[in-house]
């Protein structure tokens, strides 16, 4: 990286051309006019360049001077922003909750606003992750698995009960989705290749020992694979349900049938660790999957 000018000078310049005053730019900063008049001045001298035109009781910007401030505001307002986007705005509670990557695109996501117009002192960070066995060890204040349950070394706390429904482009399917299951092509999801063998299995219909058409690693990519006429997949209920509710060429083909996977909490604070604003995400979530 080439050298950068020092960035108190940086910082001097800037207030004092946005105010167009060393004594205002000086008051904003907490130094003194005289300091802030030696940081612009040594600034100018390491450029070589004028970057006020001086006058009594008159200050104003040289075109060099213009240029340089307003590239220079845009630079800080990227700073400002990223810092905003990776750390949160000052003094909001920031979260981070870890959530498979389809239940975060398919149900949690579209719910948050809900969230924000109730808490809008908290700020949420999402990171997503496919399957639970793939969990990194990056630290984060809520997580939500799919799964069954049974991890060692974790309290968890299960939250929903699912369904799962086969789905098609075909809106005329009616609900003969077992029967069109057997024949159709089948989108299949990986580490869920078993949903479509229990819906099939649940209508007394024997498990096709056919290859899948297409086997994806997500619901996401089984729902846009269906939706562009690739076939049928079984998937969550929930997530069939939203994705039909916003628009998309989907129909549901069949009715839901129970299975034994479940969204659960995990690590779920216990009452007495005082951090509210878990504690009111937790509960939030808790409200949502209960709808």
């Amino acid at each position: 990286m080439s050298k950068l000018p020092n960035l108190i000078w940086l910082r001097s310049f800037e207030s004092a051309a946005r105010h167009l005053s060393f004594t205002q730019a000086a008051e904003e900063l907490g130094i003194t006019q005289t300091a802030l008049s030696l940081h612009v001045r040594s600034l100018e001298a390491s450029l070589g360049c004028k970057l006020f035109t001086r006058q009594a009781r008159n200050l104003t910007l040289t075109e060099v001077g213009q240029a340089y401030a307003f590239s220079l505001r845009r630079s800080l307002g990227d700073i400002a922003l990223s810092t905003t986007s990776l750390f949160g705005a000052k003094g909001a509670q920031v979260l981070t909750v870890r959530v498979p990557i389809s239940t975060a695109a398919l149900w949690l996501a579209p719910r948050l606003p809900q969230f924000a117009e109730r808490h809008p002192g908290i700020s949420v960070r999402i990171v997503s992750n496919i399957w639970a066995e793939s969990i990194d060890q990056q630290e984060v204040d809520v997580e939500i698995r799919l799964g069954r349950g049974g991890w060692t070394g974790v309290a968890y706390k299960k939250i929903s009960t699912e369904c799962i429904v086969p789905i098609s482009r075909d809106s005329n399917a009616g609900q003969n989705g077992a029967d069109l299951l057997s024949a159709a092509p089948l989108v299949q999801i990986l580490g869920y290749e078993d949903m479509s063998q229990l819906y099939l299995s649940a209508h007394d219909l024997v498990p096709s020992s056919r290859v899948p058409t297409y086997t994806v690693d997500t619901t996401i990519a089984a729902i846009d694979i269906v939706a562009a006429g690739g076939g049928c997949a079984v998937v969550l209920e929930r997530f069939a349900d939203y994705v039909i509710s916003s628009g998309r060429p989907i129909a549901k083909i069949g009715a839901p049938i129970p299975i034994a996977q479940s969204h659960y909490l995990v690590g779920v604070s216990p009452p007495e660790v005082n951090d509210t604003a878990k504690q009111l995400f937790e509960a939030w979530l808790e409200e949502i999957f209960e709808d």
